[in-house]
This record gives C-alpha cells, structure tokens and sequence, in this order.
C-alpha cells in the first residue's frame, strides 16, 4: 500500500480542506497511526498557526505538533529559490516528512493555496514535492460558477501537466460544481498514469461550507462586536457597500448580504434593521461600521431595546474601502469548533465521493519511483545511520573545505582532512567555514609518518621500494590517507578534486588491495532519471575487460546496487540482443555471462542485451519476451570503457539525469575518487557513499 497521499488543488479556493477532512476521516478508519503534512503554507501571522494544520491536528486530536506539520512558508520557500539554494528547500521538506514517517503508517499532505501572484511557481514546486515524496495525487480543481466545458478544458490542462511532470494522479475531484452538470464534466475527462486510469468525482457547492459566517468576518477584520454576539454564525452570501441615501440603498439590499457602511451612518444602520421588520425586504445578515466610529447613544440605546432577533454588528478601524477590500479576501472557513461545517464537509465527501475504491486504488499503490534528490537524500540519511570516519586528503581545495563544513554540520560523518592545519583553519576561516570537529593532520609532521613508512616498505620492498621511497610517497597526502584507511584511522577515503584518477586508485591498489576472489577494481555510476536510479558499470577504470572481468564486474556492481537499495537486474550490454548476432565482441560478453551465472547463480542477469531492449518494456516484449531482466533492468554492464563512458554521459545530458560517481568496487575498504570538475554537492554525495561502503565493509 501506499504510504503517503498529496492533496493538491489547481486555483485558489478550491475547497482543499473539506477535501482534506473527508480523506482523513477515510484514512483513520483503516489506518491506525496517520499524521498530516504541509511542505508549504501561507505566511503565518505571528502567534497564529496555519488554518488547515489546526483543523486537521484538532478535528482528529493527532499527536503531533503544529510546527512539526510543515516545513517552509511560501515566502520562504520563493527565497530559497530565488537565492538558488533549491537543494535546501528539498532538503528540508524530506527532513521534515521522514521525521513524520517515523512516528505514523500513513502520511495525509496537503499542497499550497495557489492565493500568491505566482501561481506558476506553486504549479511547479507542489509537482516536485509530490515526485520527491513519491506519493501519489489527488487533483481538487474548483467547479464554481464555471460551465462543463470551461471545468473539463481547465481540469484537464492541470492533469495532463502534472502527469507531465511525472506526477502520479490517484484521482481528480471536481469539486463546488453544480450536480446537474455531473455527467457532462466526468466524462469530458481523461485522467491516465502508466496506463492505469485514474478516478474521478464530482462534489456539488455547498453555499454553507463556501460562504463566510460572521464570525469568520470577525476573526478576518477583528474590531468590536457591539451587537448581536450571539447570532454570529449566520452565513454571509454577499457584500453590499452602503454609501447613498437610505431610500436608494435599500434597492440593493439582498438575503443575507453584509452591508460595509461608515460609523456615522446612522440613517443606513436603521434602515438595516427596518428590513428585519418588513416582509418586502430580505434580512440583513449583518452590518460593519468602518473608521473605528461607534453609534450615538441614542441609536446604541434603540438596539439594545430591540424586540427583534438581534443583528450582529461589527466595529473595525480603517476606511470603507480599505475594509472592502480585505474582506474580498475573505472565503468560507471550516473551523474545528464549528460542528455543522465539519458534519456538512464530511457528509457530502462521503455521499459523492467512492471510499472504498479509492482505499482499493490506494491499497495497490507503492511507489517504486525514486527522484535524484530522493536519492541523494537517502544517501545522507544512510551514511548518519552508522557515523564513520573519512579522510580528506585535499585540504588545499576550497570545495572540499566547504563540503567538511556540511557534512560536520549535519553530522553525517567524522573527518580528518590533510594539509597544512593553519594554513587551513584560515581559510576556512575566510571562507566563513567552521572546521571545530575535523581532525586536521599534515603528514609529514604526524607521529603516524614514520610507522606508515614502515608498512608500506614491508608491503613494497620485493618490489623494489626503498624506505626512503616510502618516506617520500608517504609525504604525499593520498598515500599518507591510504594507510589511515588501511590502519583503521579511518573507515574510507575520498579525493580526487585536485588530483588524477590514477593518483586516488594506485596507492589503494598497493595499500589497501582487492577483496578476497576479486582482480580488479572497477567503478559504477549512479545515474539518477527522472523517477528511477539505474547503475551503469564499470564506465571508468578498465579499457577493454576480458569476460572474466565483465563477470566480475557485473557481480560486483550488482552488490554496490544492493547496499545502495537498489534491486540488482543486470543487462550485460552487446550490440546484439541473444542469439541475433555473432562477433568476438558479442561472443566475449556471452563467455562473461556464463562465467557471472556460474559464479552467482542467484542473480538475475541477462545478455548479451542491446540498451533498448534492457531499458524498455516494449522493445523488450519483441526481443526477449520471457526475460526477467530485459526491459526492467535496473544494472547496465557495459563491454568496453569506451562505450560505457559515452553512454553514462549521453544519457546524462540527453536525459538531464544526475549522474553520481564513479563510486569504485571491489577493495578491501573503501576509496573513491571525485571528477577535478566536482562541485560541493558532488563530494557531499561521494562522502556519504564512500560510509555507506565502510558500513557494509566493517
């Protein structure tokens, strides 16, 4: 079952909350533990909390705090943007919804209110959220005083973009629509996700739940109820400005408008109540006297004789039409403490909406999708699980500097970084970095050079090193890092920022070596699409591997994928797919095939495979239709250096995917090497997979 359920309207004023009641009461019934979660909510006024939060939290008396419901405010949110700290964003709203996961079976998420200038912007980051949560959507679009076509054109552009967006729509709810128009807005609509259709519904506009109450009126403009305090839930249907004379004013008096009038306007408050008297009229719900100005004694005296049911009566600061206009803001608000609101909001969701089958579609629903940012997220979260120590050797490189900074911060790891420890303090220091917690060491000086130097003679001297030749490699900080690794000062290595390949693999090679039944190193790249992460191998180190290291590498990129929570099915890659071609090229990856299935038999594994026919499911039906793995392989082993590293960066610009390595394999204990291109978040993500590996490995 699925384990979350996002709640997202396309305009404002949807009727979102009543919505949310209806779900929440669904989910409680079926589901013990459910928490509610908004990523995103409305500037909050100080000491207030956010309207639905509250709602929601006391309607369903959950055990969890307001402030721990959502993560940022939109206003926030737009300036982490706009200041290109998007990741932060992100980051924080994942934070946020797996602390929630921890304490609840089930997650209820509510989207923004599309009430900003902006609702582009809200379109786009509500899309993301809900991809990065993997949780499928609901759709709430708002029916109001709208005409079928007019609904069904507008609902469906939403539907259509947000499934662009790889966003997975459980069901569309049409909803303050008029009943009569039900049959010709469902069927104008066409909701689809991977070929499965989605369910749609139509809630008809309920003038009780839509309209604002006089109390609401209070809470939204604050002043001074002078009169009628007991009758403030009488529903307001309009608004009526009343600056003519009396005799003209009444001609647009309507049932149940508000009438917005100046405190000295004594002749229209009575008239007001004049309309309570006479059947000619309708009644007046209610009256705002504007300018702070309250009525003479004489007419504060009438009301308060009044035989009639009395009529609330509002005193607030500010001009007319300064009111007016914040009360054009003001719509129907369901309130905790309002019993009718919440009993109507419930009893329609359940009249017109099918729980039953859309707890049967939520049942079947688990998301396999996995986003980069879900990824990398998840990366960060593993390496915190089993805190290890990694060594920096490249102190001299600014984004290192900056990356130990994070990783101290979040308390992801503990790092020791090589170099010079004055020279860096005071750049970080310039930098505005806080290195406190790094152990900072500078090889030559350390009481470690000498030992180090010694064991690595004794691994080097039959092939010819001298102790002054291991002093002098020793000096250099990757070797000096190494033997920290291989000493156990240290639970894994990264560099590579300011350095070779070649220079990050070699003393590995030499110190630390390759597992027991393992020849070679080789590496893989996460490559992280759109809603997946697929591993592609060995697309760095080896030129032209033999079968047995195809072998080789493809059994140990299916152990990488596994401790990286990704289920191992491994396409050996050919440019044939079977038995269709012939070739030394063809044949050296059928030999690599055979000789991974006898040494893992357990693993599903498959080639030769062309890529088309390991990626994708319909080629896959034509080429290899009983293959477990062709078509859902989630491991690309590739032939050559040559055509692994082409691809994994054709893929990467073609796809716009996030490609994350090379992460290397096959080492007694983990070092991986960074590109000399390498930005921050790269070395943060290579940090927390290089302890990922130290905790497998210890």
């Amino acid at each position: 079952m699925a384990k979350n359920l996002y709640v997202l309207n396309t305009e404002p004023r949807s009727g979102k909350s009543a919505i949310c009641l209806g779900l929440m009461q669904m989910l409680r019934r079926n589901i013990r533990r459910v928490g509610f979660f908004r990523p995103i909510i409305n500037t909050l006024v100080e000491g207030k909390i956010d309207h639905d939060i509250h709602l929601i939290l006391t309607r369903f008396q959950l055990s969890q705090k307001s402030e721990d419901a959502y993560a940022y405010t939109l206003e926030e949110a737009r300036d982490l943007i706009n200041q290109g700290k998007h990741y932060l964003l992100m980051e924080k709203i994942l934070t946020k919804y797996k602390s929630l996961e921890k304490d609840f079976d089930f997650i209820l998420c509510e989207g923004t209110d599309f009430v900003g200038t902006d609702s582009a912007f809200e379109h786009d980051i509500n899309a993301e959220i809900a991809a990065n949560l993997g949780s499928p959507v609901i759709l709430v679009a708002n029916g109001r005083k709208k005409n079928p076509k007019l609904v069904v054109s507008q609902t469906q552009l939403s539907i259509d973009n947000f499934t662009e967006k790889g966003v997975d729509i459980l069901a569309t709810i049409i909803n303050r629509a008029e009943m009569k128009d039900s049959e010709e807005i469902l069927s104008g609509l066409r909701c689809e996700y991977r070929q499965e259709e989605c369910l749609s519904y139509l809630i008809p506009e309920a003038a009780s739940l839509g309209n604002p109450t006089m109390n609401d009126v209070h809470k939204w403009l604050g002043g001074e109820i002078i009169s009628g305090e007991k009758f403030m839930d009488v529903q307001v249907e309009d608004y009526l400005v009343a600056a003519m004379q009396v005799n003209n004013f009444l001609e647009y008096v309507s049932s149940n408008c508000l009438v917005i009038t100046p405190g000295d306007r004594s002749d229209v408050l009575l008239g007001c109540f004049s309309t309570r008297q006479s059947h000619a009229y309708p009644d007046v719900a209610g009256i705002i006297l504007t300018g702070g100005m309250h009525p003479p004694d004489s007419i504060m005296k009438l009301m308060q004789g009044w035989a009639g049911v009395p009529m609330p009566i509002l005193v607030v600061e500010g001009h007319t039409f300064k009111v007016t206009s914040i009360l054009t803001e003001l719509y129907g608000r369901i309130d905790p403490e309002d019993q009718k609101k919440v009993a109507t909001a419930l009893g329609i969701f359940e009249e017109h909406v099918d729980t039953d089958a859309l707890l049967v579609r939520l049942e079947a629903k688990k998301s396999s999708r996995v986003t980069p940012i879900m990824f990398e997220f998840s990366l960060l979260e593993k390496a915190k699980t089993s805190r290890k120590h990694i060594v920096l050797p490249e102190g001299n490189s600014d984004r290192i500097l900056h990356a130990a900074d994070i990783l101290l911060r979040r308390g992801i790891v503990d790092l020791t970084i090589l170099g010079e420890p004055d020279k860096i303090r005071t750049r970080a220091a310039q930098m505005g970095l806080s290195l406190d917690h790094a152990q900072l060491i500078n090889p030559v000086s350390s009481s470690y050079f000498e030992d180090f130097a010694g064991t690595y003679f004794e691994q080097r001297r039959n092939k010819g090193v001298t102790m002054e030749m291991a002093r002098d490699n020793m000096s250099d900080s990757t070797f000096f890092g190494t033997m920290m690794v291989h000493k156990g000062l240290a639970q894994g290595m990264v560099s590579g920022s300011v350095t070779t390949t070649q220079q990050t693999i070699r003393p590995a090679l030499q110190i630390i070596r390759t597992k027991s039944g393992i020849s070679l190193v080789s590496s893989v790249f996460f490559m992280c699409l759109a809603d997946r992460v697929l591993v592609f191998g060995d697309c760095a180190v080896n030129p032209n591997p033999t079968s047995e290291q195809l072998a080789e590498i493809a059994i140990s990129s299916a152990e990488t994928a596994v401790q990286f929570g990704v289920e191992p099915r491994v396409a050996m890659l050919s440019y044939s797919t079977g038995e269709s071609g012939a070739g030394e090229d063809v044949d050296k990856v059928r030999k690599a095939v055979e000789i991974a299935r006898k040494k893992a038999p357990e693993l599903m594994l498959e080639g030769p495979l062309q890529y088309d026919a390991a990626y994708d499911p319909e080629v896959a039906r034509t080429k290899m239709s009983e293959s477990r793995v062709a078509g859902r392989a989630t491991v690309y082993i590739f032939p050559d250096l040559n055509t692994g590293n082409n691809t994994y960066k054709a893929v990467q610009r073609a796809a716009n995917a996030v490609a994350i390595g090379p992460v290397l394999q096959g080492l007694n204990k983990p070092v991986n090497d960074l590109s000399r291109g390498c930005t921050v978040p790269d070395i943060l993500n290579t940090v927390a997979i290089t302890a990922i590996q130290a905790q497998h490995s210890s």
